[in-house]
């Protein structure tokens, strides 16, 4: 089995890749962690793609970008677009995921990224062994906050040393 290093760089080179993210399981409450993480990264260039198959039922929108009902659905519009998904961000049970890992793969993803609290080893060794780096129980907002300069600047201890200031502040 091999098993997706979480070193900060393989982590930066993922955030720095994959630019466009389908967030499975956004939630339209602007309370919910998904609903944060999301507005976070859209605030820093990334297009956010939005899985939320009671929202999409209604035809709605998050975050101002149209919610689908599937990851598969998903990609076939950004792909219309002349687009496509870089990244599958997960905010689901960790049961719920085989299913999300087989549509990261068939959609050809570049990363499938489980939020905190999710893990699913099973799932991850299949997306890894079709060539997908495979993150699990961290967050997407936290990691690039941490990684490029958004947490060092309030005095949190990111363990990343750097004599560089971000060339952009995050907020």
């Amino acid at each position: 089995m091999s098993r997706t290093p979480d070193t900060i760089s393989t982590l930066r080179g993922i955030l720095g890749r994959c630019r466009t993210i389908a967030v499975v399981g956004l939630s339209p409450q602007w309370h919910r962690p998904s609903y944060f993480a999301a507005k976070y990264m859209q605030s820093h260039g990334y297009r956010i793609v939005p899985v939320n198959p009671l929202v999409a039922a209604d035809g709605g929108q998050i975050l101002g970008e149209r919610c689908f009902a599937s990851i598969s659905e998903a990609a076939r519009a950004v792909a219309a677009e002349g687009g496509r998904i870089d990244m599958v961000d997960c905010f689901r049970k960790s049961a719920d995921i085989p299913p999300l890992a087989d549509e990261a793969i068939a959609i050809g993803a570049s990363c499938l990224w489980l939020q905190l609290g999710v893990e699913n080893e099973a799932a991850a060794q299949r997306a890894e062994a079709a060539g997908l780096p495979v993150v699990q129980n961290r967050c997407v907002k936290i990691e690039h906050a941490r990684l490029f300069g958004g947490l060092g600047w309030a005095g949190v201890n990111t363990r990343v040393i750097t004599a560089h200031r971000p060339h952009q502040l995050p907020y």
